[in-house]
């Protein structure tokens, strides 16, 4: 059976050695600028400022690139024959039969589909980077509360057990005599069979978590004692509050018009 990918333990790069409260800074950061932020050439900017170098450095930048495009493809796909082949209005480039192709569409296809991209790189990028318990450690060292630490946890880990527990009712579908290699109304029907047993089974995993830390005095008062404490240092935590301060400058200038992209 085939193992799913799980993100990299931390390694010898700087960008490894960062806090990953400050990785997740960054990557919801730039979540945030891409949605503020119009035209392609800014959105381009910010993907190469804050997920192509980091990636880079990281050594992780062909994963980054290969994991962000498969990540993003569905979507952009759908925006580009939604704004390129069924624009209303603008200047008319192409006619393809009934459908026109107009520059307007064109263009807001191209900034769609760059901030598409941007926000899978950003999210990609902390994903393979950050593994769940470091990120818990750094959460927890900081003093986020035990249940929020526990949500974030189990959304960033429930990812790969998803995709493996996927896998494995697919193939205990097929044993059964389900049709997953037929043709599309096939496959279409199968979908049922296959989502509702890995749902089911990722709830009930959540729910016997619960009750196992529950046991254990999750919820207790106090803070909770960090056995590996992350390396945080006053310039991240410097960079954390400028990387919040200029979302807040960005939002403000989106909402005046002062935005020049």
């Amino acid at each position: 059976m085939s193992r799913i990918a799980t993100p990299s333990a931390g390694g010898p790069t700087a960008w490894h050695d960062l806090d990953p409260l400050t990785r997740l800074v960054v990557s919801v950061g730039t979540l945030v600028a891409a949605v503020l932020l119009t035209g392609v050439v800014c959105l381009l900017l910010l993907t190469l400022v804050a997920v192509l170098l980091p990636a880079a450095l990281a050594r992780q930048l062909r994963r980054v690139l290969v994991t962000g495009l498969l990540l993003a493809l569905p979507l952009a796909l759908s925006v580009i024959i939604v704004n390129v082949l069924f624009s209303i209005e603008g200047t008319v480039v192409a006619s393809l039969g009934p459908l026109e192709i107009t520059e307007e569409g064109i263009a807001l296809a191209a900034e769609v589909v760059a901030r598409v991209l941007t926000m899978a790189g950003a999210a990609v990028l902390f994903y393979v980077t950050t593994r769940p318990s470091e990120l818990v450690a750094s959460l927890q060292h900081h003093g986020v509360s035990a249940r929020l630490t526990f949500v974030i946890h189990n959304g960033v880990a429930m990812i790969p057990r998803l995709a493996e527990r996927a896998h494995e009712v697919t193939a205990a579908q097929r044993a059964r005599g389900l049709d997953t290699e037929g043709n599309w109304l096939r496959r279409g029907r199968g979908v049922v069979a296959v989502a509702a047993p890995t749902v089911l089974s990722a709830v009930r995993e959540t729910e016997m978590r619960t009750l196992a830390l529950e046991t254990r005095g999750f919820t207790r008062p106090g803070r909770p004692t960090v056995l590996r404490v992350p390396h945080d240092s006053s310039t991240q935590r410097v960079a954390r509050w400028g990387v919040a301060l200029a979302l807040v400058l960005l939002t403000l200038a989106r909402a005046t018009g002062a935005l020049p992209c």
